[in-house]
Parts: C-alpha cells; structure tokens; sequence
C-alpha cells in the first residue's frame, strides 16, 4: 500500500542550502519527532551545543576578570591623593632610574632590544602557559580545520547520493506506469480480439496479467529497497549537519582564542613566541650577574608593592615593570587601550557563546512548542542538563 502512495507523489526536492561559515544551521525538515531516537537524538545536539558553549565561558570569564582588575587598578592609580601619588612616584623613579643604569651598563652586549625585553618581562609569568596554550591551540586549529572539510565533504556525497536516489525513485514510479499502461493496452487488444474476432483470448489475459504482476513485484521491491537507503541518507545528513555545528562553533572558539593569544603575546605564531621567550631567558640570565643593582632594584620593588597594598591595588606586581605608566599618563592611556581591546576581544567571545546557547535553548524549546506532546520529555532532559551544567558563569542557563 505504502508503494502505491509514494509511486504518484511528488518527490521532495527540498535541499538543505549551506555553506560554511561562522553561523550554524538548525535543520528539523527531516528529522521524524515521533521517532523517540531522532527525537532525542536532536535534543542531545543542541544541549551539547550549550554544554560547549558552558565550558567556553568558564574558561573566559576567569581570564575577563583578570583584565577587568587590571583596569580596575589604573582607576585605583589615577584616584590617589597628591601625597600618596607623590610616594609612588619617588619609589617609581627611583625604579626607573636603577633600570635605566642596568641597561646602559648592559648596551654593548645586549642581545635583543629594551623595548622586546621590558615587554616580554611584563608577561613572564605566563609566558611559558602562554606558548603553550598558543601551540595547543594552533595544533588543535589545523585539527578542527580538517574535521570541518572531512565532514563537508562527506555531507556533499550523501547530498549527490540522495539526489541519485530521488532520481531512481521516479525512474521505478515511470516504470511502473509504463507497465500499467501496458497492460491496459494488451486487455484492450485481447478484448478486440475476443469479441470481435471471436478468438480465445484466455491464455493471453493469463499471461498478460501475469507479466504485469512480476513486473510490478519486481520494481515494488527495488523501489522499497532504494527507498531504505534514502531514509539512511537522510539521517546521515541530519547527523552530519549537527556534527557541523559543533565543530563550527569548536571552530571559531578556537580562531578567537587564537587571534586573542596572539595579540596579548604581540606574535603572529608559537614558534615565533618561542624563539623570543628563549632569546629573553638568555638575557635574563646576563642581567643577574648585577648582584648589586639587582639587590637595589628588588628593595625598591618590595617598597612599591607594599606602598600599592596600601592603596588597594590588587595586582601591585604588575607595576613594577610599568614604572613609565606611573611617572607618566600617557603610557597609563596606551596600557589602558591595550587592556579594553583585550577585555573587548574576551567581551565578544562570551557574547557569541552565550548567543549559541541562548540559540540552541530557543530552539529547543520552539521544538518543545511544536510537538506539546513531547514537551515534558524534552523538559525533563533539559532540566537535567541545567542541573548538571550550571554554574555562576552560565548566566544564559537562567
């Protein structure tokens, strides 16, 4: 029965049109929501896509706060009494003033410039969690870049092959009439034959009828078979598509991540980094053999930081080698530009994972609202996921 009803219906043309780029595709026309597997199946993609989108934001928040600190001392700084600045600035310029002498009493072998090594010292702390982080993330890029083409190339063939065998269903449904009417045409004929030869045409009805009936068995059966593999293909496109999904969003996590490394370390790969951080411990290593200013220089840092606690700074440390911006307003305006970009760049990656969660929730729910009869269902496994990815950060979870 099912083969006569799809033998005269219109097949479905509908193709998904995608392309790859940032944004994500959200396709039900193909998914059967009464099906408790494909249901469930397309839910689970879209708590995972909030569940990827949870971790991303754990991860940036802590580095947004740290940012958020440092500007928060730059208004602690610029707000200070005249007398508590006036302190600062002594400390500060006795600093400067012991670092200006290192480095003329250094000019002649010095390996890499001032500018790359006061640069590079700001951030030693986590220079060596920074390269790595970068590598990682270089690695993983070049990783996630292949998944994306391996899975587009894959969602291509099934794309040609569904169009294959849409085209084969019309050439069984054309067959099929083709040997209908041909037995029309054969009935009628014996018919004439019959009646107005006054012939027997027994044995021609039977044998007509029965050509008829294989012929049509026959392509039932092949029609049946392609008509399987087309629901496979199908699936395999929906599933391919989710995987696509999170993968992009892996994807451009990843490129964010990448452009924010590379601008905060101020390089264009790890190697380069590397190459420079080595360059910088070869100097550091030079620069100790000044007992005597290092000696100086770290009282005076000591006396800086513990001026700084007073005035409640909270990363104090992080001035020490930022004398100038002390002494002089307008390096506080460059460094304070340098942390908004920062902070704007970590701004816009928890904004775009909070997007893909707020998405992915209203998508499930807007499925929720068009199969009510499953709504308790899919509640009940969102209410899970809420339950086991709820943090402080997921503010979109709310």
């Amino acid at each position: 029965m099912g083969f006569w009803k799809n033998l005269f219906r219109k097949k479905n043309k509908e193709v998904v049109n995608y392309e790859e780029n940032d944004e994500f595709v959200y396709d039900r026309t193909h998914v059967d929501f009464v099906e408790v597997e494909q249901r469930n199946r397309y839910i689970t993609g879209c708590l995972e896509q909030m569940a990827e989108a949870s971790h991303e934001i754990e991860l940036l928040t802590g580095e947004y706060n740290l940012v958020t600190s440092y500007l928060t001392d730059i208004e602690e700084i610029e707000v200070l009494p005249e007398e508590e600045t006036q302190e600062i600035h002594v400390i500060a310029q006795r600093l400067q003033a012991l670092e200006e002498e290192r480095i003329k009493y250094r000019g002649k072998k010095n390996r890499m410039s001032d500018t790359d090594f006061l640069k590079l010292r700001k951030q030693e702390a986590e220079m060596e969690a920074g390269i790595r982080k970068l590598r990682e993330a270089e690695e993983y890029h070049v990783l996630v870049k292949q998944d994306l083409q391996r899975l587009d190339g894959e969602r291509h063939a099934y794309e040609y092959r569904r169009q294959e065998l849409y085209g084969m269903l019309d050439n069984y449904r054309g067959m099929a009439v083709i040997f209908l009417t041909a037995l029309v045409i054969c009935i009628v004929m014996l018919v004439i034959l019959q009646f107005v030869f006054e012939m027997n045409t027994t044995i021609g009805y039977f044998i007509a009828v029965l050509a008829a009936v294989a012929a049509i068995v026959a392509i039932s059966m092949k029609y049946v078979d392609v008509e399987h593999e087309r629901i496979k293909v199908e699936n395999a496109i929906n599933k391919l598509i989710q995987l696509q999904n999170k993968v992009k969003i892996r994807y451009v996590n990843n490129f964010n991540l990448l452009d924010y490394l590379c601008m905060k370390y101020d390089t264009d790969c790890a190697d380069t980094l590397e190459r420079a951080w080595k360059k910088f411990l070869l100097e550091k290593e030079e620069r100790k053999e000044y007992a005597e200013a290092e000696a100086k220089l770290e009282y005076y840092q000591k006396q800086l930081i513990n001026h700084m606690y007073r005035f409640r700074v909270k990363t104090p440390e992080r001035w020490v080698h930022q004398t100038n911006a002390l002494l002089d307003k307008r390096e506080m305006v460059e460094i304070r530009h340098e942390l908004i970009l920062q902070r704007q760049s970590l701004r816009k990656q928890l904004d775009y994972n909070n997007e893909v969660a707020k998405n992915a929730r209203q998508e499930i729910m807007e499925v929720a609202r068009t199969y009510p009869k499953y709504a308790g269902e899919i509640m009940e496994m969102v209410d899970h996921f809420e339950k086991e990815y709820s943090s402080p950060e997921s503010v979109y979870l709310s």
